[in-house]
């Protein structure tokens, strides 16, 4: 009990990232937005094409720029086409920020709690591991306000000058414009009410930071464009400005439909899936409410933390990983405050809960057998051998976990050539969704065999 209680944070640290690395081998890739991303950058790695990324062959995508997809594409061209490597890159990205991070915390102790506090964030925890673009872009956003603090604090120029400006860069090439969006206007805020004008471009290597900046983004958007002419007025016009202020009449969504939210759902959203973190840091800063201008590093905390739920208020159009980029704020603020906190005990117990939570559906998962029938993904209707030895259909629209696990094999089929393919000698294997499955009388008919079936569809193959 001794070591244990010596080394809490330490042991909690390691089995988190252990924990998470598990997941990432076991859990199967899951419709729509991970399996897509994933799908995506597993074309890439097939087809070598690292300018256009492709949402199925020869099918640009322009909805996202491809950091993320490069990292995917890059990890399995090493460790092969499996879940383990395509969320690789999340972890990886987790663990440098946690080490970002600890630059920025005094004592070893507190670095200790302020990962701990990251990893117990349900947000944070769950994104370590899933295929996206908001991990690598909460990662940008979190190195471009460290480095802005590092470079208001040392008029000798080093290496956190430029990561500023190399991760303004990185963020263009992580999801666009909007890394400017969610930097620059807390930061400008923050200079102007503490007259840090002059010091921070006193200190700041101004053109040359703009130049590798200019450097790391342009060249793909750039070639981006040449290759596929209009994804530049897609991207900026169409994903920038009116998929935030038109989420509904924007008809120009190429790939689904904007996740339409009401009004404000991001605070929703940051209460929940940071607890129990923000309930305590709330309370906290309320406590200490007249103090919170007093302390600069709080103030700076206090705006990055709150500057991205503020903007996303206003937008209808958010889903609750948009809240990643306040998380890390929010455990710099805990660290902060910690050492006067009264209730130390009984945080760390609640912060538990939802780790605890994951172990119990991960044994389930193991032990269960059939809980895999209700997971969204196909991934195990698609592992039997026999379904490879002829050609494989999905009925109207083939899911992208599909595309995955069968490595760009199956094909759509629309439901004019099912019938006609139907009458035909040649066998064939195929996925209908269940409520397709009565309207074909598929069950009944002695021309299919059944193989095997999850949640929503079912797998026949056709003698």
């Amino acid at each position: 009990m001794g070591f244990i209680k010596k080394y809490t944070y330490e042991i909690g640290i390691i089995l988190l990232v252990v924990l998470r690395g598990i997941l990432n081998a076991i859990v199967p890739l899951m419709d729509k937005t991970e399996a897509r991303y994933a799908e995506i950058a597993r074309i890439m790695q097939e087809t070598n094409n690292y300018i256009t990324p492709q949402i199925d062959y020869g099918v640009p995508f322009w909805a996202k720029p491809p950091l993320s997809t490069w990292l995917s594409a890059l990890s399995m061209e090493v460790f092969g086409v499996n879940e383990f490597a395509v969320r690789l890159p999340y972890l990886l990205a987790t663990i440098f920020l946690l080490y970002i991070v600890s630059k920025f915390v005094k004592s070893k102790k507190a670095r200790l709690l302020c990962a701990f506090v990251l990893l117990t964030i349900p947000e944070f925890l769950l994104h370590a591991g899933v295929v996206s673009t908001d991990t690598i872009l909460a990662l940008c956003v979190a190195v471009v306000f460290l480095s802005f603090w590092e470079t208001i604090h040392n008029k000798k120029v080093n290496h956190w000058h430029y990561l500023f400006y190399a991760f303004l860069g990185f963020g263009l090439l992580a999801k666009g414009p909007i890394v400017f969006i969610l930097t620059i206007p807390p930061l400008f805020i923050f200079t102007v009410y503490y007259k840090q004008f002059k010091i921070f471009f006193k200190n700041t290597p101004l053109f040359s930071g703009l130049l590798l900046m200019l450097l790391i983004a342009v060249p793909w958007y750039y070639l981006s464009e040449q290759e596929t002419k209009g994804f530049l007025e897609y991207f900026i016009i169409g994903e920038h400005f009116k998929r935030f202020f038109d989420s509904e009449g924007w008809d120009g969504d190429k790939y689904g439909f904007a996740k339409t939210q009401p009004l404000g759902i991001i605070w929703v959203f940051l209460f929940a899936f940071a607890f129990p973190w923000i309930q305590i840091l709330a309370v906290k800063l309320w406590k200490s409410r007249r103090d919170i201008f007093k302390e600069k590093w709080v103030s700076f905390l206090l705006l990055w933390l709150l500057w991205t739920p503020f903007f996303f208020t206003f937008s209808s159009s958010l889903i609750h990983t948009y809240i990643l980029p306040s998380i890390v704020p929010i455990a710099l603020l805990i660290s902060h405050y910690w050492p006067n906190y009264k209730h130390k005990t009984l945080a760390l117990c609640l912060s538990l809960i939802f780790p605890i939570l994951v172990v119990i559906a991960t044994a389930i998962f193991l032990l269960e057998n059939r809980a895999k029938y209700y997971m969204n993904t196909d991934k195990y209707i698609l592992e039997h051998d026999i379904l490879y030895q002829n050609k494989l259909y999905y009925l109207n629209q083939k899911s992208y976990s599909s595309q995955f696990y069968s490595k760009g094999k199956i094909e759509n089929i629309s439901y004019e050539d099912f019938e006609s393919l139907k009458s035909k000698q040649e066998p064939f294997s195929i996925i209908i969704e269940k409520d397709d499955i009565s309207f074909y009388n598929i069950s009944q008919s002695k021309k299919f065999e059944f193989i095997d079936s999850n949640a929503d569809s079912k797998i026949f193959l056709k003698k």
